[in-house]
């Protein structure tokens, strides 16, 4: 039900998207969200995104958003895919899909892996930028759309 990776290779949108509805004639919704690594941040110019992750923990933390999204919603399956490793500006770097029986689930389910994996999961990142290295730290906005899925 759930296919969890952390990876360097780049991925492939579309074959990601049907591996959660191929073979499953019960599926009638499937829900996608691609992140791309930015070129701009803050105003200024990036010209790579370096990754890093703690291996073992991450793919444990993703699960365990997996399994929280699949309790929370009647889901069919759940995609999450995270590149680590150096990235250029456009380079897809995340892959969230959700496949139900119903488009509502599929949603909502999606929305809140996507909030989740962005506050949960144990990933560092490092831009390279015109005015020098920089590590990224959590935003705000992102701890706020995670909270509005707690209890």
């Amino acid at each position: 039900m759930h296919h969890i990776r952390v990876q360097h290779a780049p991925f492939d949108i579309a074959t990601e998207q049907q591996a959660l509805w191929r073979g499953q004639p019960q599926v009638g919704a499937v829900v996608t969200f691609t992140g791309l690594t930015r070129d701009i941040n803050e105003g200024v110019r990036i010209h790579r995104l370096t990754l890093e992750h703690y291996p073992g923990m991450t793919e444990k933390v993703l699960e365990a958003i997996a399994d929280e999204a699949a309790g929370r919603w009647p889901v069919e399956g759940i995609r999450l895919i995270h590149r680590v490793g150096t990235l250029a500006p456009q380079d897809p770097i995340v892959f969230v899909g959700v496949a139900a029986r119903h488009r509502r689930a599929a949603f909502a389910a999606c929305e809140f892996l996507i909030d989740s994996l962005k506050t949960q999961a144990p990933f560092w990142k490092k831009e390279a930028r015109d005015d020098g290295d920089h590590w990224i730290a959590a935003r705000g906005e992102d701890e706020a759309a995670a909270r509005r899925w707690q209890p």
